[in-house]
């Protein structure tokens, strides 16, 4: 990538996790626990089930991008991502070809959970993605690896690891947007 393009891409990606903490506090922070936790129309999860299960993935990811920015290496603007990291983030990206995954054991989340605290960790986690963000504009994210959760001998560049992260997150947040929006259709049919 030329540093125009990597710099516009990183901004991009920026951009998305902003909205990521902005988001949940205008939409689901003020929703009551029963919004939060009411199962999906169609069989799915809950928002807090959605939101669970990112916070889950930043649980193993967070700690794991910061011990790998403790390494310092100059920026570099040529960012190559990998064909596996390629292949991760496309499953994951929202859009009209999306197809439907089963989550890893790992990561399922529990149908009874403390739906305040579950939004309160999302945008927590979501905050603390955006410090070590901030830091990779100035390192080379070809020469940072961060081991995947599957097989952690395996391990990705950390540049493959922010867009599968962004591209997860975003693919879980409109789900769980969804399932407001289904809510709130299900009360106007209602009234």
């Amino acid at each position: 990538m030329t540093n125009q393009f990597a710099d516009q891409l990183l901004k991009t990606l920026e951009d998305q996790v902003e909205d990521h903490v902005n988001d949940p506090v205008k939409i689901f922070q003020n929703l009551s626990p029963q919004q939060l936790l009411k199962p999906a129309t169609n069989g799915g999860w809950s928002i807090a089930q959605c939101l669970w299960h990112l916070n889950s993935y930043g649980d193993y990811y967070l700690p794991k991008i910061k011990s790998g920015l403790i390494k310092k290496y100059p920026a570099n603007p040529d960012i190559k991502s990998t064909w596996l990291g390629s292949y991760f983030t496309r499953m994951m990206k929202p859009g009209a070809q999306m197809k439907k995954y089963k989550a890893f054991k790992n990561h399922i989340p529990p149908v009874q959970l403390e739906a305040d605290k579950v939004v309160a960790k999302f945008i927590h986690q979501q905050e603390q993605l955006l410090s070590p963000w901030k830091q990779a504009w100035n390192t080379d994210l070809n020469r940072v690896h961060i081991p995947i959760f599957i097989l952690g001998w395996m391990k990705l560049k950390l540049g493959d690891v922010f867009l599968f992260i962004i591209a997860h997150n975003e693919r879980r947040f409109q789900q769980a947007k969804r399932n407001l929006t289904l809510q709130c259709l299900a009360n106007l049919v209602i009234l």
